[in-house]
């Protein structure tokens, strides 16, 4: 075995070490969205609440590995983004904004974490509201949520893409939902949020990937992002993106002073994973960014928008295929659901009756009961009653 297959074998799951820096991760990370869905009350500023949940993963990250001989990075692996109704995504405004929420807003939280590039991310919906949600909001979660734990059942050794890909827009069907367009789940490296093995959100023609088939020690991003309206979101403006990453394998010589100095900014202090121009100093980072993004040294992730009055529900996951089984490190539990529809097809209900593990029962004995393991469990029952009985209450 050469030095960079031995390298690559003791980077994945096989190492109890990297199991133990995910975990890890994925326990931040789930406190930080427990933290932030208590931070969603109306007339609380979106920008505020995105920079608790972030300062929160800096300050438990860095309390982690303080005497290691060996430097550790660790902190934020994806910015804390809130977007609300119709905004689909990537919303993490810059501190002069000023957008507030309101009651009865749907929130869709979406966050990551590394320790030494393991990385977890999580993204979670809340609407601002006590009680149940009800009518057409109840769908589009209940839409998102059961088609993540169908997932879940289906990114298992063995198993393709393209089989996760059409499953869950069965369940988005079955709601009166649609999965939205251009949504990819990757797998997950050191220091790599969009690995090469991904599973599209739907197939269409402009849109293609390579078919993959999952293995065992691979860890995925389970992305699902469902709308009550077409599912074809749009850019409508490009001064919206404040999160970007840096696209390592480009080079080019800037011309602005501005754009030179926040480029170098950027290499030193987020080589790799995506960070928030929040980060920056305002003035010369609005300057300096575009000339990046035009010369393509910046991946930018842009707001986008479904139509004024559709609702947008958002589900993300961290699993790890582990030997004996998925195991899912990330996820928060769900408000009551109460949805207007039913899932009374019979595929769907068998693949929401695959167990997760592979082995024996038991086989996947759980460490101490973290809270993310409760989280987990209440998410997957309350997957359960929405798809089954959620509609007669």
């Amino acid at each position: 075995m050469s030095d960079d297959e031995r390298e690559e074998k003791e980077l994945d799951l096989s190492s109890s070490e990297v199991v133990t820096k995910y975990k890890s991760a994925a326990e931040i990370v789930n406190k930080a969205l427990q933290l932030v869905v208590k931070e969603c009350k109306p007339k609380a500023k979106i920008v505020d609440i995105c920079e608790k949940g972030d300062a929160f993963i800096r300050e438990q990250t860095g309390n982690m590995y303080k005497n290691s001989k060996k430097k550790i990075e660790r902190g934020v692996a994806f910015p804390t983004c809130l977007s609300v109704n119709n905004t689909v995504c990537h919303f993490s405004p810059l501190a002069s904004d000023t957008s507030e929420l309101e009651e009865g807003d749907m929130v869709k939280i979406d966050m990551g974490c590394h320790i030494d590039g393991f990385i977890a991310v999580v993204a979670h919906t809340h609407v601002v509201q006590s009680g149940p949600i009800t009518g057409k909001q109840a769908d589009v979660v209940a839409a998102a949520n059961t088609a993540a734990e169908v997932a879940l059942r289906l990114v298992r050794p063995g198993k393709k893409n393209k089989d996760v890909s059409d499953a869950i827009q069965k369940v988005a069907a079955a709601y009166d939902c649609k999965i939205v367009e251009g949504v990819l789940s990757h797998q997950l490296k050191q220091f790599v949020i969009d690995g090469n093995k991904v599973i599209l959100s739907i197939s269409n023609p402009d849109t293609r990937v390579d078919d993959a088939e999952f293995e065992e020690n691979e860890v995925y991003a389970v992305d699902i992002v469902a709308s009550t309206g077409e599912g074809k979101p749009k850019l409508l403006d490009e001064k919206q993106t404040t999160i970007y990453k840096r696209a390592v394998d480009k080079n080019y010589h800037l011309k602005m002073k501005a754009s030179r100095f926040i480029f170098s900014e950027i290499n030193q202090r987020f080589p790799i994973l995506p960070f928030t121009a929040r980060a920056l100093e305002e003035k010369r980072a609005r300057l300096g960014l575009v000339e990046c993004v035009n010369h393509d040294l910046l991946q930018p992730y842009p707001v986008l928008y479904e139509k004024p009055g559709d609702y947008v529900a958002h589900i993300k996951f961290t699993v790890l295929l582990m030997p004996n089984g998925s195991d899912r490190i990330t996820s928060h539990p769900l408000q009551e659901l109460q949805p207007t529809k039913t899932i009374d097809d019979p595929e769907i209900k068998a693949w929401l009756a695959l167990g997760t593990k592979t082995k024996k029962k038991g086989g996947g004995k759980k460490k101490k009961g973290k809270k993310g393991d409760k989280a987990e469990g209440g998410a997957e029952g309350e997957a359960m009653d929405a798809s089954t009985n959620g509609g007669a209450s």
